[in-house]
């Protein structure tokens, strides 16, 4: 009965901000199986365009434990680290499927999008290129990264087409 309980099973694991990293080294040096996904993105320099891999879900990595008390604790002792997510009863379990179909996303080649995607009626700000500074309200994809984007002016509205890594949302 006890082994039941202390199945090892994924969990997701809420770091602080920008702590993935240091997070997945500490719980790795514990001797703990633990996964980041991490995505390569352009991040757009003033002076010139870089390629950086950063995690698929900012803020969480996912780590394979029974959760045996002891191991529970080394986990959220970890340098970084802030909860285990879950609901009242304690933390939830991720499938292994879940998992393995993370994997297999990362290592494919494939541009990954996420739920950070902007919503019709977001508020959004312009932050690279010649309109930088101008906010809006998003209105919808056009395709190959672009984005339409309504701007209030004199009580009128104008459209403009931009680049959806040019803006922010608010």
């Amino acid at each position: 009965m006890v082994s039941s309980i202390y199945k090892p099973s994924w969990y997701v694991l809420h770091t602080r901000s920008r702590f993935e990293n240091v997070v997945n080294d500490g719980l790795s040096k514990k001797s703990f199986e633990v996964f980041l996904p991490k995505v390569t993105v352009k991040s757009r320099r003033k002076d010139r365009k870089v390629m950086l891999s950063v995690p698929l879900f900012p803020g969480y990595i996912f780590v394979k434990s029974s959760l045996k008390p002891n191991e529970h604790i080394e986990i959220v002792k970890t340098v970084g680290a802030v909860k285990l997510i879950g609901n009242t009863e304690g933390p939830v379990p991720v499938s292994d499927y879940t998992i393995e179909s993370l994997q297999i996303m990362v290592t494919s080649n494939e541009p990954i999008n996420t739920g950070a995607r902007l919503q019709n009626g977001d508020e959004v700000i312009v932050i690279y290129g010649p309109l930088a500074g101008v906010k809006g309200r998003f209105v919808k994809y056009r395709g190959n990264g672009r984005i339409i984007v309504n701007i209030d002016a004199l009580g009128q509205h104008a459209s403009v087409n931009i680049d959806e890594e040019d803006v922010e949302r608010l």
